[in-house]
């Protein structure tokens, strides 16, 4: 009896050490859940008066928290651009949903430059890189680079593509119980990891919540009718919706430690761009589509059991564009021949032992989209043709309206084409210290400029001729 217990017992450890040293040797599992429209204020984490986010704010407290990360663009397909091909607006013209000349054909003052609507297919992007090191790819939602100029998924590297919102006979759209496909979502992105659990995989988990129209389970909504309203935010659907997306982001945390792969794992939650106006995100200035905070920053927890110590917060300033050298250095693999990466790997940032080489982040918008954002510069639209920078504590925009047809930098004093925030004492963008400090505004403006030359960002520069000024508006006098 004791011999057989004893080769059960070298058996079990056998098992054991086989499974540990194929953990050991294993390239890591990458999940990645990307939210629609979900501001930096709106989670729990970052102090919400009424919303609630359970899992995300466990989540922080177990990984590690990026306090100053932002998205690739002010608004969605721009953003899963530079994601996807880690490369900046300038290398792929991919600046906006559908076109650049949104809005009022006669209030705009240049031409703006074309948009393309989606990837190109020689783009090789970050699912091509990690399927050519062995992984297996899945995306689980919303992709929204196809169109003309792009290609479906499974041409640019998924091996899986699941959306819920695509036309399906069998199902209706958003019902009661899967508001925005959430967990329609979520149950193809278990069960793809289920079935791929003994090889490397990528799953993108690119959930349409909580962009318009906003959708939540019945009981979800019940629950935040009967909260008192908080003095930041109030409104009970949008809560209820980002509830809902929460529960989906738990159910995929606890299938990965069910299933003994969380240790293998890391795991990225972030958005695609700034929330909307139907949530607040002061202190931050403005919301989605535009190039100030509240369009571009956005939440981000890196979990990595064993790697990322839990409960940190990195104050580094990082950029959607990061994640594709982070996940080619997390699988061990070599950038595609001739594709250059604009990012920076997040890794040395993972393990707390070294810092980024970069010394400032990068952005380009050559167009205009419709309507004004919350304490925004315009009230017309939420952006105009926008150049920014952020280096260090420092961030400028440069409006190109201004800087090509009042006199450049010349007139640069008087006309309003330059706009420099200290972020670090004033992440509310309110004070424009253009003037004030010339030295900064320089050194960031010779910055930007250079990198636009590099990347042959195109700036708008032929006049509207359609356009015609807004009337003056007399304004009563002692107001």
């Amino acid at each position: 009896m004791k011999k057989k217990l004893l080769i059960c017992a070298c058996f079990l450890f056998a098992v054991l050490s086989w499974q540990t040293a194929i953990a050991q040797t294993r390239p890591p599992n990458i999940v990645l859940i990307l939210a629609d429209d979900l501001g930096w204020k709106d989670v729990g984490y970052q102090g919400s008066d009424f919303y609630e986010t359970p899992n995300l704010d466990r989540l922080a407290k177990s990984g590690m928290v990026f306090s100053q990360a932002y998205a690739g663009a002010g608004n969605c397909a721009p953003s899963r651009a530079v994601l996807l091909s880690g490369q900046y607006g300038p290398r792929h013209s991919v600046y906006a949903v559908g076109s650049t000349d949104r809005g009022p054909k006669n209030l705009m003052r240049m031409i703006p430059i074309p948009n393309k609507s989606g990837l190109a297919p020689e783009q090789v992007t970050l699912a091509e890189a990690l399927k050519a090191a062995g992984y297996v790819t899945g995306i689980f939602g919303k992709w929204h680079l196809g169109g003309p100029d792009g290609a479906s998924p499974k041409v640019q590297g998924f091996d899986v593509y699941f959306d819920s919102r695509l036309p399906n006979p069998n199902r209706r759209r958003d019902e009661p119980e899967d508001p925005k496909g959430i967990y329609s979502l979520t149950r193809a992105a278990m069960r793809f990891i289920e079935q791929h659990k003994d090889k490397p995989f990528f799953a993108y988990v690119a959930q349409h919540a909580i962009h318009t129209s906003l959708e939540a389970r019945p009981a979800s909504l019940a629950k935040f009718k009967a909260k008192q309203p908080g003095r930041q935010h109030q409104d009970a659907l949008y809560a209820a919706c980002l509830y809902d997306l929460d529960d989906g982001v738990g159910l995929l945390l606890n299938q990965l430690k069910e299933l003994g792969l969380a240790q293998n794992t890391l795991f990225i939650f972030t958005s695609d761009n700034g929330g909307t106006q139907q949530s607040s995100q002061e202190p931050l200035r403005g919301n989605k589509g535009c190039y100030y905070e509240g369009g571009i920053r956005e939440p981000f927890i890196a979990y990595w059991p064993g790697v990322i110590k839990p409960g940190t917060i990195n104050t580094t300033p990082i950029h959607n564009v990061d994640l594709y050298p982070t996940f080619l250095a997390v699988a061990g693999a070599q950038i595609p021949p001739g594709k250059l990466l604009d990012g920076e790997s997040l890794l040395p940032l993972f393990r707390n032992n070294g810092q980024l080489n970069r010394q400032a982040i990068f952005w380009h918008f050559p167009g205009y989209l419709d309507t004004p954002v919350l304490r925004g510069r315009d009230t017309v639209f939420r952006t105009r043709p926008v150049s920014t920078i952020r280096k260090g504590d420092w961030k400028l925009h440069l409006y190109h309206e201004e800087w090509q047809l009042d006199g450049g930098l010349a007139r640069i004093e008087v006309n309003n084409a330059v706009e420099l925030y200290n972020i670090a004492a004033d992440i509310g963008e309110r004070n424009n210290l253009a003037n004030a400090n010339k030295a900064k505004r320089d050194e960031l403006l010779g910055d930007l400029l250079r990198w636009c030359k590099t990347t042959k960002a195109p700036f708008p520069t032929e006049r509207n001729p359609a356009y015609v000024p807004e009337p003056a508006v007399s304004k009563p006098q002692n107001q």
